[in-house]
């Protein structure tokens, strides 16, 4: 990266990390149980709101429950489940034409961090008629306050519940981007484990690790809190613990509520510090290829932390003794690549690829222009790289220099 754009760069981010105490983020409220949630809505005068889901849970029965205690209840709801996994402009704009339709008051996001992602973007819309998607991607394109959104996840990763960010695919152009701004926050957070139960073996995976990579990115780059430290070890602490027993026995108990927690820590860190590279190069695969989010940042994760090699060292095998993945004695390189080494078997127990070989040479140098867009000058990273040299990152993770 040239010289000066180095210099920009890193000024932004430590501009950005000064103003930190001064912006308005927020934790969501907590509810224990969905039976919670008409209480909430009594207190705010709803009668009727929106679930945004799709169709897999659908068909699986899962919002049942959660359909059955709306309706014992007198509060009234429409259902749109038709969000893809990378969820699309047109996603959004289905969603916000039904709850219009429909004269819904607030939204139930129920489902992993697509139907989230969808919830979020079709408030926005909701509330800022005129101003598109498109035009909302970046930083602080929103500022007004959205209908009620209460989240609902049902997978322990995305961390989505807790986050000021809605990523969406924009699917004509093969591009993925993330919309930014504190409204997005949702206002209220479901965390049952019993939510949780059903999700497959392969998911639970994926988007375990996906929160593991939160966590992380959040630990390594350079806009760390005392708070945001503390959650990031929670996180992978509970994570170390719990993932594969979640993976093993999806019925799990512990494991299940370990994991939500899990989630939920590793959430609260990247909302206030921010993710890395790891995120740009995924969000880029999954506006090119549909890649799930959770799986490319499973299979991105180590061969990333490899490249950032010692210039993460220190930070990274803090993280590492303070967890327990690390033995106490060891010295900063040797717990860094104690904690690669975890997440590699990790990822190798649960049947997770180590490359992504279906990637076109052709397409690299677009999805690195679209990974720099997203990641300069905002994500603190340990080691800043250009286009130029995040190309690498695709050659590594395809699994071939040539």
């Amino acid at each position: 990266m040239f010289v000066l754009r180095r210099i920009y760069c890193r000024s932004f981010q430590m501009v950005f990390k000064m103003a930190l105490p001064l912006l308005p983020y927020r934790n969501p409220k907590i509810i224990p149980s969905v039976v919670g949630i008409p209480e909430v809505c009594r207190k705010k005068k709803i009668t009727k709101v929106m679930i945004v889901t799709d169709e897999g849970i659908r068909r699986l029965g899962l919002t049942s429950f959660l359909e059955k205690t709306l309706t014992e209840n007198n509060i009234s709801y429409c259902i749109y489940d038709r969000t893809v996994a990378n969820p699309t402009i047109w996603n959004v704009e289905e969603a916000r034409e039904l709850y219009l339709t429909e004269g819904a008051q607030a939204i139930i996001a129920f489902g992993g961090g697509s139907s989230m992602d969808c919830a979020k973007a079709a408030g926005a819309r909701i509330v800022k008629p005129h101003q598109s998607i498109q035009q909302m991607k970046g930083l602080l394109k929103v500022h007004k306050r959205l209908p009620l959104l209460i989240a609902i996840p049902t997978t322990a990763g995305t961390g989505s519940e807790t986050t000021l960010a809605a990523v969406i695919t924009d699917s004509e152009q093969h591009y993925k981007y993330p919309i930014n701004d504190f409204v997005l926050i949702p206002r209220y957070a479901v965390l049952d484990y019993h939510e949780t139960v059903g999700l497959p073996a392969n998911i639970t995976a994926t988007t375990g690790m996906d929160a593991l990579t939160h966590a992380v990115e959040a630990y390594i780059g350079g806009s760390t809190t005392k708070e945001t430290r503390s959650m990031a070890e929670e996180a992978v602490c509970l994570i170390h613990e719990h993932l594969k027993n979640a993976y093993d026995n999806g019925h799990n108990k512990e494991a299940r509520k370990g994991m939500l927690r899990a989630a939920y820590c590793a959430g609260v860190a990247f909302t206030k510090s921010y993710v890395g590279y790891i995120h740009a190069v995924a969000h880029s695969l999954g506006g090119q290829y549909g890649t799930p989010h959770g799986l490319a940042n499973a299979v991105i994760l180590p061969i990333v932390l490899r490249i950032y090699g010692p210039d993460c060292e220190k930070k990274l095998g803090t993280l590492a003794r303070n967890t327990g993945v690390a033995k106490p004695e060891m010295d900063d390189a040797k717990a860094t690549q104690c904690f690669i080494d975890w997440i590699q078997k990790m990822n190798d127990s649960m049947g997770i690829p180590r490359y992504f070989p279906e990637i076109c040479k052709k397409d690299i140098p677009i999805m690195a222009k679209h990974a720099d867009k997203e990641a300069n000058p905002l994500y603190p990273v340990p080691v800043l790289m250009d286009r130029k040299e995040l190309e690498k990152i695709y050659l590594a993770v395809r699994g071939k220099t040539c």
